[in-house]
């Protein structure tokens, strides 16, 4: 089964926690704080490995998760920080922020890598928080958690011809002529419902890749049929060889065809228009097809305007004017494949959501909920989570950082008294406000 749109949870790894200890060690007097710092937690990167062609693997894992960093050790040693997640994607993947929709990156050269989820800090041991006033503090920080998100990924087929037409014009029976590929072929409708790629040798030392697409019925655009599964594989490719069954086989007139195709592409994507296409004038071994070949040539040139449009007779049955047909792709191709830009998204560094923003520890905002005065603020949460609140140090130094930041004075103005719980997050306690406390103490 091809699997072409797919959404994962992905987070990066938690920092290792920092450690209390301290140095107990024979003739040595004093030894004083020697906890060490936590490892970092991993990064969770995307990386284009050429060798995939779906998105099979996420169809049965949609979790993935970074190792988190090494707790730290005794003697000031720090924790190891964790090895980096890979997570290999196919060429052609565009990763997609479920929350905002925005675009992260678009995935189309082998090795390409992109970190989707950074790994957190690890927290500080006792040995950092050692001072003058406090030189054996029972202080230390949790790890800080990794980024974690909702993406969905969207392959698009890289080929650099795509095979287009209604269904059952002899997409497919063309591909397994020109190719190696052995696409499943049937006379029905939407025989091809995934995108077949092929390699095609066009015999005079050149050679590009053709991919097979699923075939368009009216309303495309707007999801009707395989819609959108489809068209999204046609923005990838460079040249478009478009399959009209000139023996009008299965009761529609080519012109209409060949119309109302274009006119979906169109409707999806405007620059769709400008690809350079080659008509395939198929099934021309069929009675009739001279016929209608001749009209359509006609209706084409009272419509083309400017345009130029190659048409090339063939039959992928005989196999009558297929050389030529690989010969005209090969030439068009050539001229075109510097012109024709596959839309890249900016580079990583470039974009907001990697970009580092400080973090405003000082805003928050306060409202009284049921007699409970509720601390509203992301930078103090955050905060809360990375210290460890078990000792005594750890409580009165939580507690000097809320007067500095003046939440104590907020507090007191909403008429805060002794006694008066306060929830901030997951947490609560009780409003104290001693007048023989030592900030600095």
């Amino acid at each position: 089964m091809f699997v072409d749109k797919a959404k994962i949870f992905v987070k990066g790894g938690d920092g290792g926690d920092g450690i209390v200890s301290f140095r107990r060690e024979k003739y040595v007097e004093n030894g004083g704080p020697a906890g060490g710092d936590g490892g970092r937690g991993g990064d969770l990167i995307f990386r284009v490995d050429e060798g995939l062609r779906t998105l099979m693997d996420f169809r049965y894992q949609k979790h993935f998760k970074a190792e988190r960093g090494e707790r730290g050790k005794v003697k000031g040693m720090h924790g190891a920080s964790a090895e980096n997640t890979i997570v290999r994607i196919p060429p052609g993947t565009v990763v997609i922020d479920d929350d905002t929709q925005e675009i992260i990156a678009d995935m189309t050269r082998h090795g390409q890598e992109i970190v989707i989820a950074k790994g957190g800090r690890g927290g500080r041991g006792n040995i950092r928080f050692a001072t003058q006033s406090n030189p054996a503090p029972y202080i230390s920080e949790n790890g800080e958690e990794g980024e974690e998100r909702w993406v969905v990924l969207e392959l698009k087929v890289m080929a650099d011809v795509g095979l287009v037409g209604f269904p059952s014009v002899g997409k497919s029976t063309l591909l397994s002529v020109v190719s190696g590929a052995k696409p499943k072929i049937g006379a029905y409708h939407f025989t091809t419902i995934t995108p077949n790629l092929g390699v095609v040798d066009v015999g005079d030392g050149r050679s590009f890749v053709m991919a097979d697409l699923p075939g368009l019925i009216e309303g495309a655009h707007e999801g009707v049929g395989l819609g959108h599964e489809f068209l999204r594989h046609v923005e990838r490719t460079r040249v478009i060889i478009h399959v009209v069954d000139m023996a009008s086989s299965e009761g529609r007139d080519p012109f209409d065809d060949w119309q109302k195709i274009n006119a979906e592409l169109v409707l999806y994507n405007e620059k769709l228009a400008e690809r350079p296409q080659i008509i395939a004038a198929n099934k021309m071994d069929m009675p009739g097809s001279e016929e209608h070949l001749e009209l359509f040539k006609q209706q084409l040139e009272e419509l083309r305007g400017d345009r130029e449009y190659l048409i090339v007779p063939i039959s992928s049955l005989t196999k009558q004017g297929i050389q030529e047909l690989l010969y005209k792709a090969a030439d068009v191709l050539e001229t075109v494949a510097e012109q024709v830009e596959i839309e890249d998204v900016k580079e990583v560094a470039e974009r907001k959501v990697y970009t580092y923003e400080k973090r405003e520890e000082t805003k928050f905002d306060i409202h009284k909920e049921d007699e409970v005065f509720v601390i509203e603020s992301e930078g103090i949460t955050n905060y809360m989570k990375r210290i460890n609140l078990n000792s005594y140090d750890a409580v009165m130094r939580f507690a000097r950082m809320m007067r500095k930041i003046g939440v104590d004075d907020a507090l007191r103005k909403m008429g805060a008294k002794d006694g008066d719980m306060v929830q901030i997050g997951d947490f609560a306690f009780e409003f104290f406000e001693g007048t023989d406390y030592d900030p600095n103490a």
